[in-house]
């Protein structure tokens, strides 16, 4: 199977169109402009007729499978899209996509559209088949903020716009998370300075900021250590009227696990650890600066903290909440960079 990023996408299609593709991802954006990038090829290719389908464990199947038989010389080439359902696939949904697999003809170009598959369903019949069969793969994950000024100038560069580093951060800084309100932010500096270099002052009159976040990206941002970051996330949150009790439950996992981690590792390896504990290996690095940062006292200090702001929340509702939960954030931010020897994870 090939694996590609939607920026990777115009230039595979320009070589070749293949008989299935998968846009996998949790960016509406760059789902729905790799579908339309798909469609307009497939039109070259006298694909004329379309079908789109919302799986459910109700889905008409016997429909499906009648436009994978092979067309008469008389006949419209097909392209069908199959809309991946948002709380994961059923054993019905995979058995039948296997099914279909195996039906695949050149007049059926096969589209499947959802969200990232786990890595029990890349091990599935349905999804080697496609792997055996040319598939492609786009990721249409929306980019990480390590990978956000890299996507941000791209676009800019196949906008024609020119684009200064602080006027770059800026925009990141305002829309991560939104794709959609980036580009449109894109497209109206285009409007307004078609001919100018985008500096940071000119970014600024024409910006808002739009981005979206959700708790998990807090979370992260307080283990990392980045109170700035931290902060600019709560805010968005707090906008977006999220329960601030869900924050401090989110946050109280994480440092009792911080506590059961510094209890231990001193005579277990971490890596033995983190696997006792079902620790993603993408959240492990996360966790390692946090213990390096943390003291056990500053642990204590935060839970002390938690409760309080718990009592508040329960008997006396009040945006004091915001400012207590960000002073929380804040303590575990801080930097002691405390010597703690982690190897082997």
């Amino acid at each position: 199977m090939i694996r590609l990023y939607p920026e990777q996408l115009g230039t595979q299609l320009q070589k070749s169109l293949h008989p299935c593709y998968l846009l996998l991802g949790n960016d509406q954006l760059l789902l729905q402009e790799s579908e339309d990038s798909i469609q307009v090829k497939a039109q070259t290719f006298q694909f004329t007729e379309h079908f789109r389908v919302r799986l459910e464990d109700i889905t008409d199947w016997d429909t499906i499978f009648s436009l994978s038989q092979t067309l008469s010389i008389f006949a419209n080439r097909q392209t069908l899209l199959l809309i991946l359902p948002e709380n994961g696939l059923t054993t019905t949904i995979e058995d039948k996509l296997a099914i279909l697999t195996s039906l695949l003809h050149q007049d059926l170009l096969l589209i499947l559209r959802g969200k990232k598959l786990t890595r029990a369903q890349e091990k599935s019949l349905w999804f080697k088949a496609l792997s055996n069969n040319n598939a492609v793969l786009v990721d249409c994950t929306t980019p990480e903020p390590a990978q956000l000024p890299y996507w941000v100038k791209n676009r800019a560069k196949n906008m024609q716009l020119s684009l200064d580093n602080a006027a770059c951060q800026l925009l990141c800084y305002c829309y991560e998370g939104n794709l959609t309100a980036l580009v449109q932010a894109l497209e109206r500096l285009k409007l307004i300075y078609p001919d100018s270099i985008l500096t940071l002052p000119l970014v600024e009159e024409a910006v808002n900021d739009t981005s979206r976040f959700a708790p998990f990206h807090w979370i992260n941002a307080v283990l990392a250590g980045n109170s700035k970051r931290a902060s600019h996330i709560l805010q968005q949150l707090r906008l977006e009227a999220r329960e601030p009790v869900i924050l401090l439950r989110d946050i109280q996992r994480e440092i009792f696990l911080l506590l059961t981690l510094k209890r231990h590792i001193g005579h277990t390896p971490a890596r033995i650890l983190f696997d006792q504990h079902q620790i993603w290996q993408n959240r492990r690095p996360l966790l390692i600066q946090a213990l390096q940062r943390l003291s056990v006292q500053q642990l204590y200090q935060a839970i002390v903290l938690m409760l309080k702001i718990e009592l508040m929340i329960k008997q006396d509702y009040s945006d004091h909440v915001w400012a207590d939960i960000n002073a929380l954030a804040q303590l575990l931010c801080s930097n002691t960079l405390l010597p703690v020897a982690i190897i082997d994870v």
